[in-house]
């Protein structure tokens, strides 16, 4: 279990900490990936990381100073990730999205919705995403610090890299719950694929 200290840490993770300081915070993981996670800025990377050698459990992303603003855990393999005693992590999504609306929707923190119907809270630096697996779709937190936290549920304005937006949506967008579509035309620089 890895509790989330929102916009600060997801334990033992702090965000902030470089590449090295998540390696040494993370003895018993393996890496697995060192990549490029978003077409338009080439200085953002990601690691993948795992608990069992070719399993992913972790992605970290760091920004191009190094710092840690980024942590998606995988929906089943990765650390059961909690928000005060509620379980993040490998969750039916629909059981969890009316949780996170009965526990935290208030002026201070308020869910809302980015541009593809993926729920979280811009207060608490979270956006949760689906993915699917083996038992069915389950819930995947991606999780970021205070200073990426402004509009981190929009995939457009936000920070989380592109990579964490591509593949099974929470909702139905234009027809497709895939992100991008069989045939859609994105506008990524030649050369670019998806690290997953």
């Amino acid at each position: 279990m890895w509790a989330l200290t929102p916009l600060e840490r997801v334990a033992p993770l702090h965000f902030g900490m470089s590449a090295d300081e998540v390696r040494a915070a993370l003895p018993e993981a393996f890496e697995l990936k060192r990549f490029s996670a978003d077409p338009f800025y080439p200085d953002i990377y990601g690691l993948q990381l795992g608990f069992r050698s070719g399993v992913p459990a972790v992605h970290a992303y760091f920004d191009r100073v190094d710092r840690l603003f980024c942590v998606a855990a995988d929906a089943a393999h990765g650390p059961r990730v909690t928000l005060e005693g509620l379980e993040l992590t490998g969750r039916v999504p629909a059981v969890l999205e009316d949780t996170v609306f009965d526990l935290y929707s208030s002026p201070v923190r308020r869910v809302s919705y980015g541009p593809r119907g993926n729920p979280g809270i811009d207060g608490v630096g979270m956006v949760l995403r689906v993915q699917d697996t083996a038992g069915g779709v389950l819930t995947r937190p991606v999780l970021v610090g205070r200073e990426w936290a402004e509009r981190c549920t929009d995939d457009w304005e936000g920070s989380i890299p592109e990579c964490e937006w591509l593949g099974r949506q929470w909702g139905v967008y234009q027809g497709s719950d895939v992100w991008p579509p069989v045939g859609y035309a994105t506008n990524w620089p030649p050369g670019w694929t998806p690290p997953f």
